[in-house]
């Protein structure tokens, strides 16, 4: 019982690094933009909270400041990426796949060049540790991961949901994914929305970074493995149907499904070869093509992407 207690309890806070991400790429979609630049804003996440720690370091500031501000330093780094991003999309109408990967490859060689950097000198920034995993810091169980990200990413994935499905906010961005050109007809500026909910979607996304860095991980070595978290971040989109409230149980799962190749075996007591490890953990991608076939098999509307996703709107062309 306590093993599956501390499986559970390092499946959620992992999945908590899939849920920012999973959100902030759900905001953007709703807006009718695939950003596959959101694996290289959660790392770039990651190295601005680390670096707005390093600033830090060693001054008067009180633990509750150190843990906002480099919660706002990440946030702003995800904007500023999503804002590159909209800038090339909605403005010059680029190719948003093609953008998107473009946004990876630039945001993850960024973080590796600015991380390896502060490897040195790693406690500069790993001070904050303890900050971010309160209540639970000093607890010797997988409950010290279970930190004060962990509680914001299902707050922000609560507002999410509510301001999509409750608010003319939610009701013209919606719009706007779904068919742009009615959505101008009726005098919603579609330009702004999409500005606006993608660069918010990327600094929502870039905590996924900065939560994997200083809570889960707590290593100097965590952001080598933030963008293989990005993919799942974005699989996992498709997997809760674009819906943010069901992207908190839908990332538990992923979280789970994950660590499956390191957990389950114990829990069953079956000695499993090292090299099965990789392929257990592509159960979510796996799940994620399953719900996509099931999904496309039943053609229920609801449980589509909005239809304008992936293309460029011209507004001469309405």
């Amino acid at each position: 019982m306590n093993m599956f207690l501390d499986y559970l309890l390092t499946a959620i806070p992992l999945g908590m690094t899939f849920l920012y991400g999973c959100t902030g790429e759900i905001l953007t979609e709703k807006a009718g933009h695939l950003n596959l630049g959101i694996p290289g804003i959660m790392c770039m996440g990651g190295a601005c909270g680390a670096l707005a720690l390093k600033m830090m370091y060693g001054t008067a500031v009180p633990p509750v400041l150190i843990v906002i501000i480099a919660i706002l330093a990440a946030f702003i780094g995800g904007v500023l990426m999503g804002a590159i991003y909209s800038f090339l999309t909605v403005t010059l109408k680029a190719n948003q796949n093609v953008t998107g990967l473009a946004m990876t490859t630039f945001g993850v060689g960024t973080t590796k060049f600015i991380m390896s950097g502060m490897a040195i000198n790693a406690m500069q920034y790993l001070y904050a540790l303890d900050y971010f995993r309160f209540p639970f810091a000093e607890s010797t169980t997988s409950l010290k991961y279970c930190g004060v990200m962990v509680y914001l990413a299902i707050v922000i994935a609560l507002i999410a949901s509510f301001v999509l499905t409750r608010t003319r906010v939610g009701l013209h961005l919606r719009a706007v994914g779904e068919n742009p050109a009615t959505a101008d007809a009726v005098g919603i500026n579609v330009t702004a929305y999409k500005y606006v909910a993608t660069c918010i979607g990327s600094g929502v996304a870039a905590l996924g970074g900065l939560f994997y860095i200083m809570d889960y991980s707590g290593s100097f070595e965590a952001y080598k493995s933030i963008e293989a978290l990005g993919w799942l971040a974005i699989a996992l989109v498709i997997f809760t149907l674009w819906r943010p409230h069901i992207s908190i149980i839908g990332s538990i799962i992923f979280g789970a499904l994950y660590l499956a190749g390191s957990h389950i075996p114990t829990l069953l007591g079956i000695k499993l070869d090292m090299s099965a490890t990789p392929l257990l953990q592509m159960l979510p991608y796996v799940v994620t093509i399953i719900v996509l076939i099931v999904t496309s098999v039943r053609k229920k509307r609801e449980n589509q992407p909005p239809a304008s996703l992936g293309l460029p709107y011209f507004r001469e062309e309405r």
